[in-house]
């Protein structure tokens, strides 16, 4: 397979990449309950991958860049933080 270059914007500056093509993704609901008595539950949404030329950590693994979102839904909250709708 062909590499497919790409440019990665860092907070250091703009780096040659490698687009890394997924092959499996399993992206698992996380759930969270705040100290007000909310409760979360939010989920990574993975786009794509990119390996960075010539950056490695202190391990000497390549670096990556994720380019991704996330997926937010609000599974309770107290009455007393809802507004009244009418």
């Amino acid at each position: 397979m062909p590499d497919n270059k790409t440019k990665v914007a860092l907070p250091t500056g703009v780096y040659d990449a490698i687009d890394v093509p997924i092959k499996q993704t399993i992206e698992r609901w996380t759930e969270i309950e705040l100290d007000d008595g909310t409760k979360l539950r939010v989920k990574p949404l993975v786009i794509s991958v990119a390996r960075v030329e010539g950056h490695y950590d202190q391990d000497g693994n390549p670096m990556y860049a994720v380019k991704g979102g996330q997926t937010l839904a609000v599974l309770s909250v107290p009455d007393n933080l809802k507004q009244r709708v009418q």
